[in-house]
């Protein structure tokens, strides 16, 4: 992966209230960390960051860092994470992590499935996709910034595993060999659930008329006992009167 140039500046904001106002003025905060390197505080410009990640295929970026009025010049260094609004998708906060061209290091890449499956193509079945990044580790030059997969062969019940990825020049896949990356299931059946979902109605409307039923059988002895009541109370009322 080639490296691209950032520009960044010392933070000495930390408090929330001043970040709230960095980012207000157009701030993203950062920081960057390493294993040979103390932690410092960072901010970049919002538009630049954001223009950098827009023309990127995924967050995975190598980046010489400038930061102002620091004697030791360009820094390498991997975009390790970003955080993101959760509404907006505003950039909120980046880690970078400095490491030195002759490291390895181990990072997670985005998958990337190419051409169309034939099992979707002539049998309907669904292309899954299992995996969406696996872990590979190489030098920071031979990073790549996605594992592409071809699924044009792909049949129905088929599955390409860990194992069957053919890893870049220089990068080593990472994990079980058997796990499914990808894989196209069969076709759903169609036909069952609309005949379940009718027999599911037929024995609804069973229950309810035997309910309404008995409730019908109920109120009638519930008026017929009120009327017999009625009746009782209404006989000798007119024995007085005579």
């Amino acid at each position: 992966m080639k490296s691209v140039a950032l520009k960044a500046y010392p933070r000495t904001k930390v408090q929330r209230s001043e970040v709230t106002k960095l980012r207000n003025q157009g701030r993203v905060p950062a920081t960057i960390y390493g294993s040979k390197t103390t932690p410092q505080n960072l901010e970049l410009n919002d538009r630049e960051l954001t223009n950098l990640l827009h023309h990127s295929v995924s967050e995975n970026i190598l980046v010489d860092l400038a930061v102002e009025n620091d004697a030791r010049g360009q820094r390498l260094a991997l975009l390790q994470e970003v955080q993101h609004h959760p509404l907006s998708g505003k950039v909120l906060h980046v880690d970078f992590h400095e490491i030195s061209p002759d490291e390895t290091v181990t990072v997670q890449v985005p998958v990337e499935t190419v051409g169309e499956a034939v099992g979707v193509k002539t049998g309907g079945g669904i292309l899954e996709h299992i995996l969406h990044k696996i872990k590979v580790r190489c030098l920071p030059k031979h990073l790549p910034e996605n594992i592409l997969i071809d699924v044009s062969h792909l049949e129905i019940g088929k599955s390409i595993h860990l194992g069957d990825l053919k890893a870049p020049e220089g990068v080593q896949i990472l994990g079980d060999k058997h796990i499914s990356v990808v894989a196209v299931a069969e076709p759903r059946a169609e036909e069952e659930a609309p005949a379940a979902a009718a027999a599911a109605g037929d024995v609804e409307m069973t229950k309810e008329k035997k309910v309404e039923g008995e409730e019908g059988a109920t109120a009638g002895k519930a008026d017929a006992k009120g009327d017999a009541k009625t009746e009782a109370k209404a006989e000798p009322k007119a024995e007085k009167k005579k």
